[in-house]
């Protein structure tokens, strides 16, 4: 469905020590990082798509998070969900939401929600019954 989504950022290090750590724990490897322009993709196995970027606005003007908006990623187990929300917080994110399970959602729906440094809302999400996640 998604060709890519792109965060903007603000501070490139800052966003680069967050966004490296978190996608490791969710085993999403880095497709390219690029300073001087400045940005940074990742992609999900198979590949080539889709692809989540992080860089400056085009536009030169500041990066701000959007109200409501929130970029959910997909782990393959609970654990996942576990680890990624810990090496965000690890790394300059602020807690939204501890992992937990979510019966609203559906009910095994199990997620995590924080926000980057830039403000950004997060969320790493297991939609697998625990006994069945990969």
């Amino acid at each position: 469905m998604f060709s890519h989504i792109c965060i903007g950022i603000n501070d490139f290090d800052r966003a680069l020590a967050f966004y490296r750590p978190l996608m490791q724990a969710l085993g999403i490897r880095e497709r390219f990082c690029d300073p001087s322009r400045p940005w940074a993709g990742w992609q999900s196995e198979p590949g080539p798509r889709p692809l989540l970027l992080i860089g400056k606005p085009l536009d030169g003007k500041a990066a701000t998070p959007g109200n409501g908006q929130t970029i959910a990623l997909l782990a393959a187990t609970r654990s996942q969900v576990d680890a990624a929300h810990q090496a965000a917080l690890a790394h300059g994110g602020r807690c939204e939401g501890a992992p937990g399970l979510r019966p609203h959602y559906h009910p095994h729906y199990y997620g995590a929600y924080f926000r980057d440094p830039d403000g950004n809302k997060l969320c790493v999400a297991c939609h697998e019954a625990e006994d069945q996640a990969v």
